[in-house]
């Protein structure tokens, strides 16, 4: 296993920032070498150039203990409300979307509101930030934009299935639901709303001993909110942040002695040399089979160097290679299809990312 890494910088090199950070190769199995990467993607939503620096805050009151839990107790048929403590969840919720968007280093600043704004009791309602309180939180934390959890809603169902050396055996479903919105005085104080809807399932034991089955316990209610609200607050990330992604990718090799040539140079993340030597490949070939994989090669090597025309056009090449030499089951056909679909994406998004990097 042979990892190779850049050494440019991911903050001050938008060559690298928008192509590949890192790259894992993972073996070879039938003349094809996979290798994970992460490729830079764009935040969902995007912020005007002017926002540097942005606050956290939690707009939401604690949902009441009575509200959304429900449990199937084990010999019973109906289902039994219950009431869960909803302590701290905002709080968790908003203070990991503050961590996770400083981690990714886009914003210059990522400062974190620790006081709750809502004082009413009205929970269902949600109450958005009215200009004059936006404005007095964005001059006294000396920040440019407000992000906002509005809106918490939180559910358990509970069901209990059997019932072993004394611990009941049961399974969980929590579900959460909440409203983002970006506060921006240019934009009279907000953007259109976020909203974010998931689910997590949990089974296990029931125990709260420290004891036996150890390793296969459910977590209680509370627990599991924590850990839908430290879910959720990764995922919105991704909406605010350009952000990583692992990815699979894969080149082919053995066919020839300047296709191993450049299975060297891409492991020695010499992707330029590596395109000439897979170049030299595709134009002696004969067989389309092996013109297609070079081709794939080709593509792969530009998309390491961030160049997505000519990934994309390497990358139709070799699916119109792979369609014409094997058959319509053919894993290689199909195959071929989701790289030059990604590809396809890739290329369509880099505008987007490079107006928010740059």
């Amino acid at each position: 296993m042979t990892k190779i890494r850049s050494i440019a910088s991911m903050k001050n090199s938008s060559f690298f920032a928008i192509a590949l950070f890192s790259i894992l190769f993972l073996g070879s199995c039938a003349g094809i070498q996979y290798m994970t990467v992460e490729t830079r993607e764009p935040a969902q939503v995007t912020l005007p150039s002017s926002v540097k620096s942005i606050l956290i805050v939690n707009n939401v009151l604690q949902q009441p203990d009575n509200i959304g839990h429900n449990i199937k107790r084990l010999g019973k048929e109906q289902t039994d409300r219950i009431k869960v403590s909803a302590d701290s969840i905002a709080i968790f919720y908003t203070e990991a979307l503050s961590q996770f968007l400083g981690e990714e280093e886009y914003f210059n600043t990522v400062k974190y509101y620790q006081k709750p704004l809502r004082t009413d009791e009205d929970f269902w309602q949600e109450s958005p930030i009215v200009p004059e309180i936006m404005n007095k939180l964005r001059t006294t934390t000396g920040t440019d934009a407000i992000i906002s959890l509005d809106k918490l809603v939180l559910q358990t169902d509970w069901s209990e299935f059997f019932r072993q050396e004394g611990y009941n055996y049961a399974g969980m479903t929590g579900k959460i639901h909440s409203v983002i919105r970006v506060y921006l005085p240019s934009m009279e104080g907000k953007i259109p709303v976020v909203q974010f809807t998931d689910s997590m399932k949990w089974e296990g034991y029931d125990i709260r001993d420290g004891r036996a089955y150890a390793d296969l316990v459910i977590p209680s209610q509370e627990k599991a909110m924590k850990q839908l609200a430290v879910f959720a607050a990764e995922k919105l990330t991704k909406v605010f942040s350009p952000h990583w992604e692992n990815q699979n990718r894969w080149y082919y090799t053995q066919m020839s002695s300047t296709m191993r040539e450049g299975e060297i140079f891409a492991k020695g993340n010499q992707w330029f040399n590596a395109i000439e030597k897979w170049k030299e490949s595709y134009e002696k070939e004969r067989n389309k089979l092996n013109q297609a994989k070079a081709a794939h090669n080709i593509a792969l090597g530009y998309e390491m160097l961030d160049d997505m025309n000519k990934a994309y056009e390497w990358a139709t090449t070799a699916a119109d290679l792979f369609q014409q030499s094997t058959t319509d089951s053919s894993l290689e056909r199909r195959r071929s299809a989701l790289f030059k679909k990604e590809i396809e994406r890739r290329k369509n998004t880099a505008n987007k990312l490079n107006m928010q990097i740059n």
